[in-house]
C-alpha cells in the first residue's frame, strides 16, 4: 500500500522543526570562538577570563559589549597582561563586531590575512604588543568603515608607508608610531581629510615633510619625532589651524619656523634635536593655550617672545642648547603652574626675574651656562617644591639666601662658576633632602657649617675653590651616604676630622691645596677609596699604609712634614717612640720648614734654567701640569720621551694618541691634547709633544675638576678624555659640560636633564646590556661614530638595514641568531627615547620567557678582558 500524502500543514512544520535544529552557516557560535579565544590567552596573568564560561551569557563575558540582537559588537581588553597568540579567523567570524581593541598587551605572532574579514569593523586596537613578521597591509583594503587604526609599538618587518591606508576615507585617527614604516611619508595623504590625530614617530622616514599634508585641516595632533626627515615645514603648514599638539623632534629638519606662527591652539609644540634656526616669531608670545614648550638643541637665535607662557597653564620650557640671548621671559609662572624652567647653555643675560621668587609650582630651574648676573631672588632658595637649582657658570654674585631651609624637597644645588660670596648659611643644614651640593670655583667664606652633618641623604660635597677656612665639621661623619668629598683649594686649617673614617660609602676625598695640620687619622685606613688627595697641607707624620695603597704618586706631595715606610715618593719613617712624640712632631715641622725653604729655592732655579733654554718644550708658551688619579708606577719625565711621531698610533679632534713602553715593560696609550689653534692660525708650529695649558695665572678649574671626576671613575669602559675636548676647544670656560652621575653608554638620556633615576632609567641601561650580548659590541666604539653610543648604533643600523641578522654577534650559532634578533628587538623598546615608551621589568621578563630557548650548543663565551 502506498503512503499516504503528507499534508501541508505537517510539512510546514517539519520545515521549522529542521531549521530551529540547524544552526545558520553565516556565524559561527559566538560562545564558542570568545572561549577559543580564551583559550589562546590561557598563559595571560589575569583573571579577566572568570566571566567567560559556558554558563554565563555571552553579553556578560567582561569586555563583551553586545548590540540589540545580543550579537558580539565589540570586544574591549586593552591593559590587561594579556599573553599569547590571536586567532583572527575566528575572531572575523564575528560579523557584527565593530571594535577591537587589545591593545597593550603582550600577545605575539603574526596577524593574518583573515583580518580582511571584519568588514564591519570601525575600531582596531593592536598597539603595543609583540606582534611580529610582514603586517597583512592588503587586508585593510576592505575595511573601508574603519575611523580608527592603532597598530604601533609592534616589532613588525620593514615596509613602505602602506598606500593602503589611503584608502580609509572615514579615518580619524592613525596610530603608526614605532611600526617600522620606511621610506617617505606619501605625498597622496592630504586624502584623509577626516584625520585628528596622525603619528608616525619613532620609525624609518626620510625625505621632507610633504605639501600633501596641509590638506589635513582636521588635524588636532601630529607626530613625526624620531625619524630621519630633512627640509623645513612645507608652505601652507599653517592652515593646521586645528593642531594642539606638535612634536617633530629629534629629525634633521632645518630653516626657520614662521610657518607655526598661525597655529594659535596649539597647547604642545615639541622641536627639539633638530637643525631650525633663526628667530623664534613673536607671536608665539600670543599663543593662548600653550603649556608645553621644547625646542632645545637647535639654532635659535635672538629672543623668547616677552610674554611666552604667560597666558594658559604653562607647564614647561625647555630652550637649551641654542643661541638665544636677551633676558629671561618674567611671566611664566603668572599662572602658578610651571614646574620645569630649562635654559642652560644660550647667551642669556640680566637676572633672574623677581616674579619667579613667588613661583611655588617650580620643582626645576636649570640656567647655567649662560651671562646671567646679579642677585638671586631670596624667594627662589626656599620653593617648596624645589629639586633642582642649576645657576652654573653664570655671572651670580651675593649670598645663598638663608631661608634656603624651608625647601623641603631640595636635592640638587649647582650653583658652582660663579661670583656668589659670604658664608654659607648654617640653614643650608636643615635641607634633609639634599643630595648633591656643588659650590665650587665661587667667593665663599668663612666656616662650613657645622651642622652638616644633618644632611643624611649627602652624597656629594663640592667646595673646591672658594675661601672657606676654620676646621672641617667633626659632624661630617655623620652624612653616612657620602661618596665624594672635595674640599681642595680653599683655606681650611686644623685636623682631619677622625670621624670620617666612618663613612663607609666614601669614594673620592681630596682635601689638598689647603692649611690642614697635624696626621693623618688612622681611622681612614678602613675606607675603600678610588681617590685620595691630601697634597699641599701642613701634614706631619706617618701615612697610614692602606692609604699608600689607593693613592697616586701626588696624593701626598707639598707636607714635607710626612713619611711613609713603602712609599718612593715620601721619606722613609723612622721608628718614634711614644715618650718622643711630641720631639718627632718637633722635627717634622723642622724639616718640613726646611724642605719648603729648598723647594722655594728649587723652584726658582728652575724657572730660570727653563727660560734660558729655548729648545725646551715647556719654554715654549706652556707649562706642564701633571695631576696624577690612581696609583703610578711612571712620572712625566718618562711620558715625554716618547710623544714622538714614530709612536703615533691615532689621531683625534682633540690630539694625538702615542704607544708609550715604559722602563718596567708597561704599555701605555696616552692621549695628548691640545687646544685649537695651537697648530694653526698663528704662523708657529710646535712639535707633538707641545703641552695644553697656557702660561698664565688664570686656572682651567672646570678641567680639574672633569679630569679628577673622570679618572676617579673604576670601570672598563670607560671614553677617559669624554668630555674634555670640548672644554679645550676655547679659551672661555662656557662650552664645558655638567659632570652626571653614571657610566656612559648605560645612561638613559633623559637623566641628562633630570637627574633623576627612575625605573625606566634602569630598564634602558638594562637595554644596553642586551644589546651588548646580542651583538658583541661595547657599549661604546670608535665605529660607531662621533657621539654615538650602542642604542643610536643599533637603532640607526636596523633603518639602514634589511637584514637585521647582520648585527648579531659573529660567535652566537646560526641555530641561536633568530633568537638573538628577537632579544635585540626586545633591547631596542627598552631603549626608546623617552621613558613612557619604555615597557616595565615586568613586561620586559614576560617577553624574554616568550622566546624558546635553545640548546646552548656552540655558545662562545669570550673571558673579560680586565685592567
Amino acid at each position: 500500500m502506498s503512503p499516504a500524502p503528507i499534508s501541508g500543514h505537517y510539512t510546514l512544520l517539519l520545515s521549522l522543526i529542521l531549521l530551529t535544529i540547524t544552526p545558520p552557516t553565516s556565524q559561527s557560535d559566538p560562545r564558542q570562538t570568545l572561549l577559543k579565544i580564551k583559550t589562546n590567552l590561557s598563559t595571560s596573568n589575569t583573571q579577566i577570563f572568570t566571566t567567560w564560561t559556558n554558563n554565563n551569557p555571552v553579553c556578560n563575558f567582561t569586555g563583551i559589549i553586545c548590540d540589540g540582537n545580543n550579537s558580539v559588537k565589540e570586544i574591549n581588553l586593552p591593559q590587561l597582561q594579556l599573553a599569547g597568540t590571536v586567532d583572527f579567523d575566528s575572531i572575523c567570524s564575528l560579523n557584527s563586531l565593530q571594535k577591537l581593541s587589545l591593545g597593550s598587551n603582550l600577545l605575539h605572532g603574526i596577524i593574518s590575512s583573515n583580518l580582511s574579514n571584519c568588514t564591519n569593523l570601525q575600531y582596531l586596537d593592536l598597539q603595543a604588543n609583540s606582534f611580529s613578521g610582514e603586517f597583512p597591509w592588503n587586508s585593510l583594503h576592505k575595511l573601508i568603515n574603519l575611523t580608527y587604526v592603532s597598530l604601533g609599538d609592534n616589532p613588525f618587518d620593514k615596509s613602505p608607508f602602506p598606500l593602503e591606508i589611503l584608502n580609509l576615507q572615514k579615518l580619524q585617527t592613525l596610530y603608526l608610531t614605532n611600526s617600522s614604516i620606511e621610506g617617505t611619508i606619501p605625498e597622496k595623504i592630504g586624502v584623509l581629510s577626516l584625520l585628528q590625530r596622525l603619528e608616525l614617530s619613532d620609525n624609518y622616514l626620510v625625505g621632507e615633510i610633504p605639501a600633501g599634508i596641509t590638506n589635513l585641516t582636521n588635524l588636532e595632533v601630529l607626530e613625526l619625532y624620531d625619524n630621519r626627515l630633512t627640509g623645513g615645514f612645507p608652505l601652507g603648514f599653517g592652515n593646521l589651524v586645528k593642531l594642539s599638539k606638535l612634536d617633530v623632534s629629534n629629525n634633521s629638519l632645518e630653516g626657520d619656523v614662521s610657518e607655526l606662527r598661525r597655529l594659535t591652539r596649539l597647547e604642545s609644540l615639541q622641536l627639539f634635536e633638530n637643525k631650525f634656526s633663526g628667530a623664534i616669531p613673536v607671536e608665539f608670545g600670543e599663543f593662548k593655550l600653550l603649556k608645553e614648550f621644547s625646542i632645545y638643541s637647535n639654532g635659535f637665535t635672538g629672543e623668547l617672545p616677552e610674554k611666552i607662557g604667560s597666558w594658559a597653564d604653562f607647564e614647561f620650557i625647555d630652550v637649551s642648547e641654542n643661541l638665544l640671548t636677551g633676558l629671561i621671559p618674567p611671566d611664566m609662572c603668572k599662572k602658578g603652574k610651571i614646574y620645569d624652567v630649562l635654559m642652560l647653555q644660550n647667551n642669556f643675560t640680566g637676572g633672574l626675574p623677581d616674579s619667579y621668587a613667588n613661583c611655588s609650582s617650580l620643582v626645576r630651574l636649570r640656567v647655567s651656562n649662560n651671562s646671567l648676573s646679579g642677585r638671586v631672588p631670596d624667594g627662589i632658595w626656599s620653593l617648596p617644591r624645589f629639586k633642582l637649582i642649576d645657576l652654573a657658570m653664570n655671572r651670580f654674585e651675593g649670598e645663598v639666601g638663608a631661608n634656603i631651609g624651608e625647601a623641603k624637597s631640595l636635592a640638587q644645588v649647582f650653583i658652582s662658576n660663579n661670583r656668589f660670596s659670604g658664608e654659607l648659611t648654617e640653614e643650608i643644614s636643615e635641607v634633609s633632602s639634599l643630595v648633591e651640593i656643588e659650590l665650587m670655583y665661587n667667593q665663599f667664606s668663612g666656616r662650613i657649617p657645622a651642622r652638616s652633618g644633618d644632611l643624611k641623604n649627602l652624597n656629594s660635597l663640592q667646595f673646591e675653590g672658594n675661601l672657606f677656612s676654620g676646621g672641617i665639621p667633626e659632624s661630617l661623619g655623620s652624612c653616612d651616604s657620602l661618596n665624594d668629598i672635595n674640599l681642595a683649594g680653599n683655606s681650611l686649617s686644623g685636623e682631619i676630622p677622625t670621624s670620617l673614617g666612618s663613612l663607609r660609602g666614601l669614594n673620592s676625598l681630596n682635601l689638598s691645596g689647603n692649611k690642614l695640620s697635624g696626621v693623618i687619622p688612622a681611622s681612614l685606613s678602613s675606607l675603600k677609596l678610588s681617590l685620595i688627595d691630601l697634597s699641599y697641607n701642613m701634614l706631619i707624620g706617618r701615612v697610614p699604609e692602606s692609604l699608600l695603597a689607593e693613592a697616586y704618586n701626588g696624593s701626598f706631595a707639598g707636607n714635607p712634614g710626612l713619611c711613609a715606610d713603602k712609599s718612593k715618593s715620601l721619606l722613609q719613617c723612622s721608628p718614634v717612640s711614644r715618650h718622643s712624640f711630641g720631639l718627632g712632631v718637633a722635627k717634622y715641622s723642622f724639616i718640613a720648614g726646611a724642605l719648603m725653604l729648598v723647594l722655594s729655592v728649587a723652584c726658582f732655579l728652575l724657572v730660570k734654567s727653563r727660560a734660558k733654554d729655548s729648545d725646551n718644550l715647556t719654554n715654549r708658551g706652556f707649562s706642564w701640569d701633571m695631576k696624577q688619579f690612581h696609583v703610578i708606577s711612571f712620572d712625566e719625565v718618562e711620558i715625554l720621551g716618547s710623544l714622538k711621531p714614530d709612536n703615533l698610533i691615532g689621531k683625534g679632534g682633540s690630539g694625538n694618541v702615542y704607544k708609550v713602553e715604559l722602563a718596567s715593560g708597561n704599555k701605555l696609550a696616552v692621549k695628548h691634547m691640545w687646544r685649537s689653534g695651537i697648530n694653526s692660525g698663528d704662523g708657529r708650529s710646535y712639535s707633538s709633544a707641545a703641552t695644553i695649558l697656557p702660561k698664565q695665572k688664570s686656572r682651567w678649574p672646570e678641567y680639574d675638576a672633569e679630569v679628577a671626576t673622570l679618572s676617579s671613575i673604576r670601570h672598563v669602559n670607560v671614553i677617559a678624555d669624554f668630555g674634555l675636548a670640548k672644554i679645550m676647544q676655547t679659551n672661555k670656560v662656557t662650552n664645558s659640560s655638567h659632570i652626571i652621575a653614571g657610566t656612559y653608554g648605560y645612561i638613559a638620556p633623559e637623566y641628562g636633564y633630570t637627574f633623576n633615576v627612575t625605573e625606566k632609567s634602569d630598564i634602558y641601561s638594562f637595554g644596553v646590556v642586551m644589546m651588548e650580548l646580542v651583538t658583541g659590541r661595547k657599549p661604546v666604539e670608535p665605529e660607531f661614530g662621533e657621539n654615538k653610543d650602542i642604542v643610536r648604533w643599533v637603532h640607526d643600523e636596523i633603518r639602514s638595514k634589511d637584514n637585521v641578522t647582520g648585527l648579531v654577534d659573529a660567535s652566537i650559532s646560526d641555530e641561536s641568531k633568530k633568537d638573538a634578533v628577537k632579544v635585540l628587538t626586545i633591547a631596542i623598546r627598552c631603549t626608546m627615547r623617552f621613558p613612557a615608551q619604555r615597557p616595565s621589568m615586568r613586561i620586559v621578563v614576560q617577553m624574554l620567557e616568550h622566546i624558546e630557548p635553545r640548546s646552548p650548543v656552540g655558545v662562545v663565551i669570550d673571558d673579560i678582558v680586565k685592567d
